[in-house]
């Protein structure tokens, strides 16, 4: 089946004339119209802007002008403007917003020739780590449950929507955005590869935002090389975007086939948490001998201010996703409620629009930016942020990547863990603190628990060395040899 491919092995049959992009294109809206009911992964699918993209890339493929991604069909997190297409980020408030621009990394997609299938859906705003706060209704990992395949599971999130499309086998690849984990912890929930760029490595132009200083795109497919050849179209400087690094873009698939011998690979003392899981402890056992079977060398290295990282993400993210949800009041932007007052309009307006985590995560960023508390919460935390990527440069001098786990567990069933917003939080406790340092990190799929549901490793590595965690992310892609597939998915049995 054509939607079994992955990306490399598509744009290769591609390539070869083997089929066409109208007929991959067509393939893969079938699937959507046949197991979207279900999933809900996409909240809009643009399935005549996609099959007249498909025909431009046969066009150009057989004019010779094809770009790298030329008939590729993927799909883009909600959270992308998109012009001429609904971009909701997963909220009431901008549920008829039609953008009348394209965001840099979309458009760098579709300059290369890669064909949109639709907008994914997300935690509302990218505020959440189980995909089950979006006002278009929580998505549906493709996973079961061997004990219980009636149990409903989450995706993860925020990036819940394109992991789940991913894994379904509903499009080659997708985009998300990593803001504390929301590409790499949807990631390690539904058997797929996931990288989170250095900040600055992709342009946030176009983006909305939720956490300015730590919003990052990035990509996400079923392979690590599938994910290379993504980064190498959705990175690489932007004047629009005042964070975005001037780096020349490097060969990211040649980065794969690179050998990790001899790579000194770090194991944080800190993330052994108490009461960690026997089996999560037993893959990260798994992948540190995998990476000395690669001839890697082990070391020990200490991230003391580790332990802070959750705190302060939940001090800093809350303040900018305060700061940057003000423009969302009925007037400016967002769908509004009329009223008699102008500032009952605002309430209104934002009451009607914002779901409860938004409304959360707003107000506990207005208070510590309120006079009298910045200088306790907000001034402080971004003294220990400084701490944090401290210590990951004391321990990127010794070493030259480090290995944890993803997530401190499978993916757990909608309603679980979903009372206390703490216990939500702490799903984002392995991938907070690289989001925090501005470091890239991928996740990949590396076993199965006792229940049958993936389990994924988290490789992070210097600023701007994407290349070395291709590399190494390949050596435990090909020890690992995860080939399991999820229940529901296209070609399936229903």
């Amino acid at each position: 089946m054509l939607t079994d491919l992955s990306l490399a092995e598509a744009l290769d049959g591609l390539d070869r004339r083997t089929f066409s992009a109208v007929e991959l294109t067509r393939a893969h809206l079938d699937a959507v119209e046949q197991l979207n009911p279900r999933l809900n992964a996409f909240i809009t699918v643009t399935a005549d802007r996609a099959l007249d993209q498909a025909r431009a890339a046969d066009d150009a493929r057989a004019g010779g002008t094809a770009g790298p991604l030329a008939g590729a069909p993927v799909a883009i997190k909600d959270l992308f403007c998109t012009e001429g297409v609904r971009t909701t980020a997963a909220s009431r408030i901008l549920a008829n917003f039609v953008p009348p621009y394209e965001s840099t990394v979309t458009a760098q997609l579709r300059r290369d020739g890669a064909v949109c299938l639709g907008k994914t859906n997300l935690d509302e705003f990218a505020m959440g780590s189980s995909n089950m706060t979006s006002a278009f209704g929580p998505v549906l990992n493709p996973w079961t449950r061997r004990d219980d395949p009636s149990a409903l599971l989450v995706p993860g999130g925020s990036s819940g929507g394109s992991a789940a499309a991913v894994a379904a086998r509903l499009a080659l690849g997708a985009t998300g955005t990593d803001t504390g984990g929301s590409i790499r912890q949807p990631a390690a929930f539904c058997g797929i590869t996931g990288l989170k760029p250095t900040y600055g490595r992709c342009s946030r132009w176009g983006v909305v935002a939720f956490a300015s200083s730590l919003d990052q795109a990035g990509p996400m497919a079923r392979t690590v090389e599938d994910c290379a050849r993504l980064l190498g179209s959705m990175a690489g400087y932007d004047p629009k975007d005042s964070t975005s690094v001037d780096r020349a873009v490097p060969d990211y698939r040649a980065a794969c086939r690179r050998s990790p011998k001899g790579l000194r690979i770090g194991i944080p003392a800190e993330y052994r948490l108490p009461g960690m899981s026997a089996e999560i402890e037993a893959i990260w056992q798994q992948g540190i001998a995998w990476l000395r079977d690669a001839g890697c060398t082990i070391v020990d290295v200490s991230l003391p201010h580790t332990k802070y990282g959750l705190a302060t993400y939940y001090i800093v993210a809350p303040a900018e996703c305060s700061s940057n949800l003000a423009r969302y009041d009925g007037i400016r932007f967002g769908e509004r409620v009329e009223a008699d007052a102008l500032d009952q309009l605002y309430e209104r307006s934002r009451a009607a629009g914002f779901g409860t985590e938004v409304k959360r995560r707003i107000l506990i960023g207005t208070y510590v930016l309120s006079a009298g508390y910045y200088d306790a919460y907000y001034l402080r935390a971004q003294k220990v942020r400084s701490l944090i990527l401290r210590d990951f440069t004391d321990a990127f001098a010794h070493v030259d990547a480090l290995l944890t786990p993803t997530a401190p567990s499978a993916a757990f069933a909608q309603g679980e863990k979903m009372t206390d917003p703490v216990t939500m939080y702490l799903n984002d406790v392995f991938t907070v603190p690289a989001s925090m340092a501005g470091i890239p990190g991928i996740s990949v799929p590396a076993g199965l628990d006792r229940d049958g549901l993936p389990l994924g490793l988290q490789l992070l590595g210097r600023p701007f060395d994407e290349e070395g965690l291709f590399a190494l992310g390949t050596a435990l892609e090909q020890a690992a040899a995860f080939s399991y597939r999820p229940s529901i998915r296209a070609g399936a049995a229903s």
